[in-house]
């Protein structure tokens, strides 16, 4: 029987930091690459230890009890169905200067996915969709460092179902996707995230948001159509999709006009008819 694409019989049972190292080559050769078994959230273990860290620092936890998702949402990964890891990063600029980091994330993902066969869209401001359903969610948090107050460290958490859509659809009652494969070679997938995630991160450190705009629009999953903005639950723009700009907000053509949406805690749907 031929083996899914990627498939490593060794990964489950000794994930190797070195081989994902090595895999992900030159762009990532700063990182410090932690895989543990499992660990409530990978973004908590990494926050809690902003004030030691000297170097970025990928943590990879192959099960998470206590896994999160924007707004303090669970986030849902059964044993085995999902990649869960977080990414400690220091970036020199201005707390307001990260805006646009998580639409950033999303566009380097989806440059890794590509990679690995996968074809996904962008849904503003942070989510991956497969097939219009949710992929991949992105939660990002910040500290400052303490040693250079002109820094700060983001911790971007990554979630991507690799099977078992169909529960979570369920148990969320809403559409999930994943990629279809249990048995992918999670190091190889890991040092291909790894590599796209910090190449863009030098980028964005240097120029922000602005290089990505035009890959953004071209992946975005609602281009052109007719959504509502709401903040927790109540509609505040409904509109047709005009993409994004360079400050990362989302262009909305509405009756009134046109409007800016900032990245926030709000939330995009489609309207229904």
């Amino acid at each position: 029987m031929r083996k899914p694409l990627g498939y490593n019989a060794h990964m489950q049972v000794s994930p190797s930091s070195e081989r994902i190292a090595a895999l992900a080559g030159a762009t990532a050769a700063q990182v410090a690459i932690e895989v543990v078994a499992e660990t409530g959230s990978t973004n908590a273990d990494l926050l809690a230890r902003v004030p030691q860290l000297t170097q970025p620092v990928l943590r990879w936890a192959l099960a998470q009890t206590a896994g999160r998702g924007r707004a303090g949402r669970q986030w849902l990964a059964p044993e085995n169905s999902a990649l869960t890891f977080s990414l400690a990063w220091r970036l020199r600029i201005p707390l307001q200067a990260l805006s646009g980091l998580s639409l950033a994330v999303g566009v380097a993902l989806s440059r890794a996915l590509a990679q690995l066969g996968v074809d996904t869209r962008l849904k503003w401001p942070n989510d991956l969709l497969r097939d219009g359903a949710k992929l991949a969610g992105v939660l990002i948090e910040t500290a400052i460092d303490r040693q250079d107050r002109q820094a700060i460290w983001v911790v971007i958490g990554i979630g991507l179902n690799l099977t078992q859509s169909q529960n979570l659809s369920a148990q969320l009652a809403r559409a999930v996707a994943d990629v279809g494969e249990v048995h992918v070679d999670r190091e190889q997938w890991m040092a291909v995230f790894l590599a796209e995630l910090s190449s863009m991160l030098a980028v964005f450190e240097q120029e922000g948001f602005a290089p990505f705009v035009g890959e953004w629009n071209a992946l975005d999953a609602y281009a052109g159509r007719e959504v509502v903005i709401l903040d927790q639950g109540r509609e505040l723009h409904h509109g047709y999709t005009a993409g994004v700009d360079a400050s990362a907000c989302l262009q909305l053509d509405t009756q009134e006009g046109r409007v800016s949406v900032a990245v926030g805690d709000v939330s995009l749907r489609m309207t229904e008819h």
